[in-house]
C-alpha cells in the first residue's frame, strides 16, 4: 500500500530558479533561499520518496486559454523543462509514473472531481523552480513526478474549499494504491505577491506568517475564505496560495511542521515548510470499499468482446503513435506522410511494431495496441478509406459482408473534408 511520508510547501517564483541556475549561494540577497531549502533537501534525502506528487500552475506556457482546466492530471512517462522564452533551463527530465497516475486518476474521478489529464507537455518554473533546489538531480532525479496543474489564472477558479477537499481525495487515491511507494506530497505557488495593474509589486508579511499558522493548525478556516478574501491580504496572484490546501487535505487533520522558513527578497514571499502526518493511515476496510466504488463504472465491460475502453493505461502507451495519427489534421503533416511515409515514421519516433501496423492499414491491430478510433478515421480520410471499410476490418469482414448488416447497404463516408479529391468509394456508393 502507498504511503503518504509528509508534505513540503515551497513557493515557485522564477527568481529560485533563477538563483539555483546562476549559483548565487554566496550573494547575501540569494543567500536565505539557498538556506530555505537545505533542510527540505536534507529531507528528501533522508526519507527517500519514491514519488513527489507535485501541485503547482502553469504560467501560461504549456496550458494556453484555448483549452483551460481546473484540475490538470500529469500521466506521462517523462517530464521536460518547458521553455518560458529564453531557452529551457539546463536540467534534465524527470520520470513519471504512468500506473500511479492512473490510479489517482480514476480514484478522483470517482470521487466527482472532474480531471483533465495530460502527457508529453513541458512544466514550467511552477514546477521545476523549486523541484531544482528540492532534489539533487546530476545524474538522475531521486524519485518519481506525478504533476497536478492547477488552473488559478482565469476566473471562475475552484473554491478554497474544493482545492482542500481535493486533497482529502487524494489522501484516499494514494492510500487505496495496492503497490509499496513513499509518497511526498508538494505544494507549491505564492505567498503574497501582485503582479499585475497599479497593485503590482504588493505584499503582506503579516498575512503571510498568519497564513503559514492557519495552515498548519486551522486550514478549515483558509478553506473558508474566498478568492478576493485571499487577494485583499496576498495580492491576487498571491491568490494562488489555495492551492496548498491541497496538500494540507492530503494530511489528516493534525499535522507536525518540521521545518519552517520565510524570505521576501523582492516580489513574491518565499516560503518553505515540511509537515508530517499525526495519525496513521486510513483503516484497511475504508480502502477496500474506496478500492471497490472506483472499479464499479467499468465493471463487467472487460466481458465485452471485442471491446478495448481507452484507459489512462492505453493512452500512455499508445501516445506517441496516437499523436503522430491526430497531426495528419495538419495539411503540412498530411502532405509529408503522403509523399514519404518512412521519413514522416521516423520523425515522429515511431516503433517498428507500429510503423508496421499503419503500413498494413491493420485498423483491428491498430486498437488492440492502444490506437483510439477517433485518430484511424482520420488516417482513412488520408488514405481514402471510409470509415465503412474501417469498421468491416475490425469485425474481420468484407466491406459488402459488414454492409449487409446495415439498414442503409449503400450509405459509405469519412471525415475528409475538401482537400481529400476524388473519392473512389465515393462515386461508386453514389451509383448504387
Amino acid at each position: 500500500m502507498a504511503t503518504i511520508i509528509g508534505g513540503i510547501a515551497a513557493s515557485h517564483t522564477p527568481t529560485i530558479g533563477f538563483a539555483f541556475d546562476r549559483d548565487k549561494r554566496d550573494d547575501p540577497a540569494w543567500q536565505p533561499v539557498f538556506e530555505a531549502f537545505d533542510p527540505v533537501r536534507q529531507w528528501i534525502k533522508d526519507q527517500r520518496p519514491d514519488v513527489l506528487l507535485l501541485t503547482y500552475n502553469d504560467h501560461i506556457t504549456s496550458f494556453f486559454f484555448d483549452h483551460y482546466s481546473a484540475f490538470a492530471l500529469g500521466i506521462g512517462q517523462e517530464w521536460h523543462v518547458a521553455d518560458e522564452g529564453g531557452g529551457a533551463r539546463d536540467l534534465p527530465p524527470i520520470g513519471g509514473h504512468p500506473q500511479f497516475a492512473a490510479h489517482i486518476a480514476q480514484s478522483l474521478v470517482s470521487e466527482e472531481f472532474d480531471l483533465s489529464c495530460f502527457q508529453g507537455k513541458p512544466l514550467d518554473h511552477g514546477c521545476f523552480s523549486p523541484l531544482s533546489m528540492l532534489c539533487e538531480h546530476k545524474p538522475d532525479w531521486p524519485a518519481k513526478l506525478v504533476p497536478l496543474q492547477m488552473g488559478v489564472l482565469q476566473f471562475p477558479i475552484p473554491t478554497a474549499r474544493r482545492f482542500y477537499k481535493l486533497g482529502q481525495a487524494l489522501r484516499r487515491a494514494i492510500e487505496s494504491y495496492p503497490e509499496d511507494l513513499r509518497v511526498a506530497v508538494v505544494a507549491t505557488g505564492g505567498l503574497s505577491h501582485q503582479v499585475h495593474g497599479e497593485r503590482a509589486g504588493f505584499n503582506n508579511v503579516e498575512w503571510d506568517h498568519r497564513f503559514l499558522d492557519l495552515f498548519e493548525n486551522d486550514p478549515e478556516q483558509l478553506a473558508d475564505m474566498t478568492h478576493a478574501e485571499y487577494a485583499a491580504l496576498g495580492g491576487m496572484e498571491g491568490a494562488e496560495v489555495i492551492m496548498w490546501l491541497t496538500m494540507r487535505g492530503a494530511l489528516g487533520a493534525k499535522v507536525q511542521c518540521k521545518h519552517r522558513s520565510y524570505y521576501l527578497p523582492s516580489m513574491t514571499g518565499i516560503a518553505t515548510a515540511i509537515f508530517e502526518c499525526s495519525a496513521g493511515p486510513l483503516p484497511e476496510a475504508v480502502l477496500a470499499r474506496h478500492r471497490e466504488a472506483m472499479g464499479k463504472q467499468l465493471k463487467g465491460a472487460e466481458a465485452l468482446q471485442g471491446t478495448y475502453p481507452f484507459t489512462i493505461e492505453r493512452s500512455v502507451k499508445g501516445y506517441r503513435l496516437n499523436r503522430f495519427l491526430h497531426d495528419l489534421i495538419l495539411p503540412a503533416q498530411r502532405a509529408h506522410f503522403l509523399q514519404d511515409p518512412e521519413g514522416a515514421f521516423a520523425d515522429a519516433a515511431l516503433s517498428d511494431e507500429e510503423r508496421d501496423m499503419v503500413r498494413r492499414r491493420d485498423w483491428r491491430a491498430l486498437i488492440r495496441y492502444g490506437a483510439s478510433f477517433f485518430v484511424l478515421e482520420k488516417l482513412g480520410a488520408v488514405v481514402g478509406v471510409s470509415n465503412l471499410h474501417i469498421y468491416a476490418a475490425m469485425r474481420g469482414e468484407t466491406l459488402e459482408q459488414f454492409q449487409a448488416t446495415r439498414n442503409a447497404p449503400g450509405a459509405l463516408y469519412s471525415v475528409a473534408g475538401k482537400d481529400a479529391g476524388a473519392l473512389n468509394w465515393d462515386k461508386q456508393a453514389e451509383k448504387a
